[in-house]
């Protein structure tokens, strides 16, 4: 180091307030429309379900109306969404899916 320069022994502390990102639902929804083994499909290609959990889940949805796909930061769930609803639209289903904060 050079003598005219100051040694700085300073040591800087920087806090910083990190927060969990804001988690979304995925949610699915029963239509008449869109075929049951499309939407078990989707479950286990996209949303990595066992073929049994996105069978009970298909059939939660189209008992109860709405089901939860998985609960992910913003951005991965609105990808999830998008590519299930690129999919549907290229086989000609209407499937509709939803965001929710939790």
């Amino acid at each position: 180091m050079n003598e005219k320069s100051p040694e700085i022994k300073e040591r800087v502390e920087i806090e910083e307030d990190v927060q969990k990102p804001s988690m979304f639902k995925v949610l699915i929804y029963n239509d008449d429309y869109t075929t049951k083994e499309f939407v078990v499909e989707v479950l286990v290609t996209v949303f990595h379900k066992s073929r049994e959990s996105a069978i009970r889940l298909m059939f939660s949805v189209h008992q109860n109306g709405v089901g939860v796909c998985g609960v992910y930061p913003l951005e991965v769930a609105e990808t999830k969404v998008n590519v299930v609803l690129g999919k549907a639209r290229d086989h000609g289903y209407p499937l509709q899916l939803g965001l929710e904060e939790e």
